[in-house]
């Protein structure tokens, strides 16, 4: 059965938690957003509308009583219960029945679902709460979870994910409806650790233990004519990671990209801008760079749609 495509409704950034009566917060996992589909068979897709259903064949057993289309988020959770994005990058990217296979043993997912876009016929349209209670109707059980949520009080939900370490909180407006495809003020996101996507321009030079490998990626955004640097990251990669990263770099070395501005811009191996990292930070400087920015993994997003209006300080 084919069912209507839907791309996921966004969130603003918020600078800071708050408690609303008319507002309702839950958790913002650390994990792969999909919009996931049933109608006899599972379909799984990213932010980007890409297929991923073969990468998680401990899902495929998900089945329901009619079609559905939901809005979740796909998380590994570490020992202690936690969603680790870092355990998540060991699935994301793989091919191969067998290797696939094994990580689903290994490092298995759960599907965490929060918002219901279908149920036999399109519920965009209805409210926050209907679509919640539509949702929680449909008593899946593992691999898939709902995303549990509390009406009113915020900040008591910020000092829960704070006192764990978790990415951040996502505060909804009641009474709203789904806009697909939409950053909507109906969704406001605020952030423990932030995060953004930035292209890979290039690499510096590895020294010591890295000699061979690369000191850090130099990242950028996209900016009409050129890009703009936005600093380099060269921590939260693993010894193996630095040793596949090069090997993958070395096949797209390239001449230096045009920047708007090259004060400061280091001396690099300069790549074709074909990878997107995600990067977790805490601030902007006022010059335009990452604050602590650390490496998170690799997204399947297109590198066009990674700019700076979309990514740089102010967009969230």
């Amino acid at each position: 059965m084919t069912l209507p495509r839907f791309k996921p409704m966004l969130a603003v950034p918020w600078a800071s938690p708050f408690s609303d009566p008319d507002w309702t917060f839950e958790t913002k996992w650390d994990g792969m957003r999909a919009i996931v589909s049933w109608g006899g068979a599972l379909s799984i897709r990213t932010r980007t509308g890409a297929d991923a259903t073969p990468r998680y064949p401990e899902l495929m057993g998900l089945a329901f009583s009619e079609s559905v289309v939901l809005d979740c988020e796909i998380v590994a959770l570490d020992e202690a219960g936690v969603p680790s994005f870092e355990r998540l990058q060991k699935r994301m990217h793989l091919s191969g029945v067998d290797r696939v296979a094994r990580a689903a043993v290994e490092t298995p997912v759960t599907l965490v679902a929060f918002d219901l876009l279908y149920r036999g016929h399109s519920v965009v349209d209805a409210p926050l709460e209907e679509r919640r209670a539509l949702l929680a109707d449909l008593q899946a059980g593992p691999p898939m979870t709902m995303s549990e949520s509390i009406d009113g009080d915020g900040l008591a939900l910020w000092e829960a994910i704070t006192a764990r370490d978790i990415e951040g909180v996502v505060a909804k407006r009641l009474g709203s409806r789904y806009r697909p495809g939409t950053r909507s003020p109906d969704w406001r996101k605020i952030a423990n650790v932030r995060d953004m996507r930035a292209l890979v321009v290039g690499f510096t030079p590895g020294e010591g233990g890295r000699a061979g490998g690369f000191g850090a990626l130099v990242l950028a955004l996209d900016d009409g004519e050129a890009v703009r640097w936005v600093g380099n990251v060269g921590t939260g990669f693993t010894d193996a990671q630095v040793a596949s990263i090069r090997s993958a770099l070395d096949l797209m070395v390239s001449d230096r990209p045009r920047f708007h501005e090259t004060d400061g811009l280091p001396e690099a191996t300069w790549v074709e801008p074909m990878l997107v990292a995600s990067i977790g930070y805490r601030d902007w400087t006022a010059a335009g760079r990452l604050r602590h920015p650390r490496f998170r993994g690799f997204t399947d997003d297109l590198s066009d749609a990674i700019t700076w209006e979309a990514e740089g300080p102010g967009s969230g």
